[in-house]
């Protein structure tokens, strides 16, 4: 039996990511809803975290969206809490209420219910905000992942705001080495 919490897969996911942003120098911080603190807690499984886990905001009601993460009340009545708006400023928030270089924002429908034939069961929303970025070029993307059952969509969920929390690729050396 594994010693772990959680399922493998998430916290093979949460180590390399704690792994490549302790290695960028880089703080995390994570703005959730849906997945409910999943993200924290499978990069909070790796021994080591507190090295790039600057703050988990779990903001599930929409008043705590506004209360924590200062979204407008605007953008979630125009766009809906499961939106690319709302996630990016959850995204924004995130940074502002903390000293993370980067910030990763969930939200969505888990299930089983609350989902409408324009934002069925399954769809979630993610966005990522860097500090020092510009707040108009906005890194968002919408999944729709079906009816996986409500811990089959936040496992997605989760798998998917992780991978959004790797530092970019560095670019390969154009040195030739000698022969």
């Amino acid at each position: 039996m594994s010693e772990n919490l959680l399922p493998d897969r998430l916290i093979e996911a949460a180590t390399r990511v704690v792994e490549a942003n302790r290695a960028a120098g880089r703080r995390l911080a994570v703005a959730e809803s849906c997945t409910g603190g999943l993200v924290a807690a499978a990069l909070t499984e790796v021994p080591g975290s507190s090295d790039v886990l600057e703050a988990s905001i779990v903001s599930y009601s929409n008043e705590a969206k506004l209360a924590l993460l200062h979204v407008s009340n605007d953008v979630i009545e125009t766009f809906g809490a499961v939106s690319i708006a709302t996630a990016w400023s959850m995204a924004q928030g995130a940074l502002e209420a903390t000293r993370a270089d980067v910030a990763v924002a969930i939200t969505g429908i888990a299930g089983p219910g609350g989902g409408s034939e324009k934002k069925p069961v399954g769809t979630v929303v993610f966005a990522r905000a860097e500090r020092g970025g510009d707040p108009a070029d906005v890194v968002a993307d919408k999944k729709t992942f079906g009816d996986l059952g409500r811990a089959g969509i936040r496992l997605q969920a989760a798998l998917c705001a992780l991978d959004l929390l790797m530092p970019p690729a560095e670019a390969p050396s154009e040195e030739v080495p000698a022969p």
